[in-house]
């Protein structure tokens, strides 16, 4: 028998992967509503990533050119993920890929190269390169992220604007995607840099209001409707986009939860939220960067 997941069980799994539970806490809080141990351990691996299941793009397709890279940020190399049509007709837009609080892994790589299919020359980054890079696991790149200082990793991210700019195979007009922690590194990069053309911030925690007149970048917004921690601070930041006259676009996708695009998430996925959100991403970003 399958087993049922329930809202409970997905804002729990939504607590541990904020760091306000720890994974024993999780597991002990989810046998309490599955039922017993052996119904949490069943359900636990539908909550999680599972990367071998959504493979879209594969990494050697031989449509694409992939390259693991290095740039200069501030305070050291970032390392990150380079993909791009193998075979271009000419200068492409580029697109910054910013991963979630799990770090640059399978998943995000994947997104990466799916991205670079759409006619764009994409970057997905590695915030935890101060920390020597993402490890092979969830649960330790988990770790890595507890008392992380965010504030010194968006100058990290905004460097590669300046890196995507100056490789020749791009037309210099730069943009970001990013989900859940990357989206709010989004959302604090159109603050810091005037030359983000364009960002799209999937269920991405909000600037303060005072720095939101900094944004020049067009701005893409994606929510989950059954995300409540994050859309508690819609309402203030989208008045202060409409005072500061930023151009912007907010959907709210209705019934479906945070991390709705991660396909490797058997119970937050939703794949018509998902698919939507895509096919008005890719068109808002080569509107914004053709």
């Amino acid at each position: 028998m399958s087993q049922k997941i329930t809202q409970d069980m997905i804002r729990a799994y939504d607590e541990y992967t904020h760091l306000t539970l720890d994974r024993r806490r999780f597991m002990e809080k989810l046998t309490r509503l599955a039922g017993s141990g052996a119904a949490a351990a069943a359900i636990a691996p539908m909550l999680m990533s599972n990367y071998a299941k959504a493979e879209v793009v594969a990494p050697d397709d031989p449509r694409l050119k992939i390259e693991e890279v290095s740039y200069p940020g501030p305070a050291g190399d970032v390392k990150a993920y380079l993909a791009m049509p193998a075979d271009p007709s000419g200068k492409l837009p580029a697109v910054i890929v910013i991963h979630e609080n799990r770090g640059l892994n399978p998943h995000i790589k994947d997104v990466t190269r799916r991205l670079a299919l759409e006619g764009f020359v994409t970057l997905g980054i590695d915030l935890l390169s101060r920390q020597g890079g993402t490890p092979a696991s969830d649960e330790e790149a988990a770790e890595m992220f507890q008392g992380i200082d965010r504030s010194v990793l968006v100058p990290d991210a905004v460097a590669a604007i300046a890196y995507l700019q100056n490789l020749p195979a791009t037309n210099g007009k730069v943009g970001a995607i990013g989900f859940c922690f990357g989206g709010g590194i989004v959302n604090q990069m159109a603050v810091a840099a005037p030359d983000l053309l364009a960002g799209v911030a999937y269920y991405g925690g909000q600037p303060s209001e005072e720095d939101v007149p900094k944004i020049k970048a067009q701005l893409l917004l994606h929510y989950a409707g059954l995300d409540e921690r994050v859309n508690a601070g819609i309402g203030a930041y989208e008045t202060a986009l409409k005072a500061a006259g930023v151009d912007y676009t907010i959907y709210t996708y209705d019934g479906v939860n945070h991390a709705f695009n991660n396909d490797t998430s058997e119970a937050r996925y939703d794949k018509d939220a998902a698919a939507l959100a895509w096919s008005r991403t890719v068109d808002f970003l080569k509107e914004a960067l053709t």
